[in-house]
């Protein structure tokens, strides 16, 4: 998805120095990092938070620069040693943020707003969503993990750790974190079907829902064909 085609209020900011600058930079930290959160997914979620935005009131600029930062830390956390689920990405990130945003010449409460939108965007991190902008990229972020490019982006990620096709519910609960057991149906499973109760804007929960709906008729179907019942 290219800056031509969001189609949103916010393709103003998108013309901005600084954050043009920036999208050149995540894209070249981000260009070695796996397919499931490579940079298309940075701008799916560019575009999902300035759509959100528009409806929010947000500060446009502080939004943009978040989402386009918000995943700088996957490739280390993806290649730390002996485990690859280890680390923080949102913690390390939020640090990258900070370096990348001051020499680039951003003044300063731009550089703790975005530092602490990335911060807080992780589902399962410790950092808490505050401001109106930490929110809605919280949001956007999860919405790309549902709907029919969540469903893409599960099975993506179950062949980049080498998990099987699919597997039972029991089977599911039973299997280990980036394992073979670890499917895309484990993913919607433990987690992504839950994700709708936990967005945080009225925008974004009103397209969690209808995405959600989608991945469920999907995952309910594959179920059906692997059993022959379909």
């Amino acid at each position: 998805m290219t800056a031509g085609r969001i189609r949103t209020q916010g393709l103003a900011v998108l013309r901005d120095p600084l954050v043009r600058a920036v999208r050149r930079e995540a894209r070249r930290l981000m260009a070695a990092g796996r397919g499931s959160h490579g940079f298309d997914h940075v701008e799916r979620v560019l575009a999902l938070a300035l759509r959100l935005g528009a409806e929010s009131g947000a500060d446009e600029r502080v939004l943009a620069l978040a989402a386009l930062l918000h995943d700088v830390g996957r490739a280390r956390e993806d290649s730390a040693a002996g485990d690859a689920g280890a680390g923080c990405h949102a913690e390390t990130g939020a640090v990258m943020a900070r370096e990348i945003l001051r020499r680039l010449g951003a003044d300063e409460r731009c550089v703790r707003h975005v530092v602490a939108c990335v911060r807080s965007h992780r589902y399962r991190g410790a950092a808490r969503p505050v401001s109106r902008e930490a929110k809605l990229l919280f949001d956007a972020d999860k919405l790309d993990s549902l709907g029919a490019v969540g469903v893409g982006r599960a099975f993506l990620f179950a062949g980049e750790i080498g998990a099987r096709l699919h597997n039972s519910a029991a089977a599911a609960r039973r299997a280990k974190d980036y394992g073979p057991g670890d499917t895309a149906f484990r993913e919607w499973l433990v987690k992504l079907r839950h994700l709708p109760g936990r967005l945080l804007t009225a925008p974004g929960r009103r397209m969690a829902g209808e995405r959600a709906a989608f991945a469920a008729a999907f995952f309910e179907r594959l179920g059906a064909e692997v059993a022959g019942k379909r």
